[in-house]
């Protein structure tokens, strides 16, 4: 059997990782920013949640 060289795998290997490690920080910081509490978007409700049936 031929034996396959590693070096396209490894690069492969190593793009993957790059690419993986630089997505995850963009999705959680998209997260962050939305999810900031000094952003005043939304209407304080401070009332209490009840169930919907009786």
């Amino acid at each position: 059997m031929p034996q396959l060289t590693p070096s396209p795998w490894f690069y492969i290997f190593l793009m993957t990782w790059t690419i993986l490690l630089i997505m995850i920080p963009l999705k959680t910081y998209k997260h962050l920013t939305m999810n900031d509490p000094l952003t005043t978007a939304m209407k304080n409700n401070s009332s209490p949640w009840t169930w919907p049936w009786p």
